[in-house]
């Protein structure tokens, strides 16, 4: 199979994940739980996860690393630790439903600031423009999941560290591709899954949080400190982690992330940009096809949405998936990105890579799309 559906899960891993998450089963039991064996072993590796990545994004402690299920989970955290009930919220134009339905959910006033697709200045100036004195928090992607957008997210930080308005960056697609420096940012929250870019299984996810920013709590329950008390515990991690953790999945994404830091995000990313570029230079070339790309890939990563005149997104992708070659059709998850762009009535069919695609699977793809347009 030729697998581009990256921005979705990075279906091939480094065989170091599962080879982590197969010592884990054998070897780990739960971490705080005891002082044997298991237990140790346990808490040393979620202790090392945390420290690989409170050095990649620049935490002062790893303490402020949390665990969670997914970039939603941690998402649903950082919202609903900044906007009140009824309050008020400002996102881009591209945020994905991990970001939408949680302010729908507190009925929040949200504002978008939306700018033309791979134009970071207009969106800049959106932000601008939208944040007040009022604004409770402002959460922005800093990649469009839908069209590979890179969002002016430094930008957006220092408006935000400038006006006093506490930022949550939605790192889900840019985690492991791109560098984010917590400490500079000053953001109050980045959320990012670990099955993406990161390399690590299904149902991890992790929420870098600031130094003293306030959280609450999703779930209560048993941390293994503090039990004699009902209130969770006032201090990170322990505050945002009830119950046990999922440990097979930690050791795997602590292999991929130090395999993401062996490689370097900068070496990861001009890969998967030479392959968009290919793929969409030659979608460009077939008739009837529209590449949501500028012809440098500029402002984006390895991320291409199209479509094509008189064809449905789905019946492509179906396509496609008879002549084993995974993409994803669709709104994404993100109708706010289709209604920016204009492509929210018919979506996008989405192609997305990772360090383990070649350039002989792009041009794989490319005949396979020019027989089926014929």
């Amino acid at each position: 199979m030729i697998y581009f559906d990256s921005a979705a899960t990075t279906f091939q891993k480094p065989r170091t994940v599962s080879g982590a998450m197969t010592d884990a089963l054998a070897t780990m039991s739960s971490p705080g739980r005891g002082g044997y064996g298991a237990a140790m072993a346990a808490a040393d590796a979620a202790f090392a996860c945390r420290s690989e990545l409170a050095e990649l994004y620049h935490l002062e402690s790893p303490e402020q690393v949390v665990f969670t299920m997914n970039a939603t989970h941690a998402l649903n955290i950082a919202i609903k630790s900044l906007v009140p009930v009824g309050g008020r919220a400002v996102i881009s134009g591209y945020e994905h439903n991990a970001v939408t339905r949680p302010l729908a959910a507190l009925r929040a006033e949200t504002a978008v600031a939306a700018g033309p697709l791979f134009d970071p200045g207009a969106v800049e100036a959106a932000f601008a423009r939208a944040v007040t004195s009022q604004t409770d928090a402002v959460i922005c992607s800093h990649v469009s999941n839908v069209f590979g957008f890179i969002q002016p997210v430094e930008a957006i930080a220092a408006l935000c560290r400038s006006r006093g308005i506490p930022l949550v960056i939605d790192a889900s697609q840019s985690a492991g591709v791109l560098p984010l420096d917590m400490a500079a940012l000053g953001a109050a929250f980045i959320a990012m899954p670990g099955h993406k870019g990161l390399y690590g299984p299904q149902g991890t996810g992790v929420l870098l949080c600031g130094k003293d920013v306030e959280t609450a709590t999703l779930l209560e329950g048993g941390t293994g400190s503090m039990s004699l008390q009902q209130a969770m515990p006032d201090f990170l991690p322990d505050r945002l982690e009830a119950g046990t953790h999922n440990m097979p999945g930690i050791a795997g994404l602590l292999a991929g992330v130090r395999f993401v830091r062996s490689r370097g995000e900068g070496a990861i990313c001009r890969h998967e940009r030479l392959l968009a570029l290919a793929a969409a230079e030659g979608l460009r070339r077939l008739p009837g096809v529209r590449v949501y790309a500028r012809p440098d890939l500029a402002d984006q990563t390895g991320v291409v949405s199209f479509t094509a005149e008189g064809r449905e997104p789905e019946s492509l992708a179906a396509a496609l998936a008879e002549r084993d070659i995974a993409v994803r059709a669709g709104l994404h998850c993100a109708p706010l990105a289709h209604r920016t762009v204009g492509t929210v009535d018919t979506g996008t069919v989405r192609a997305s890579f990772s360090h383990w695609n070649t350039p002989e699977e792009v041009g794989r793809f490319l005949s396979a799309m020019g027989e089926i347009l014929r």
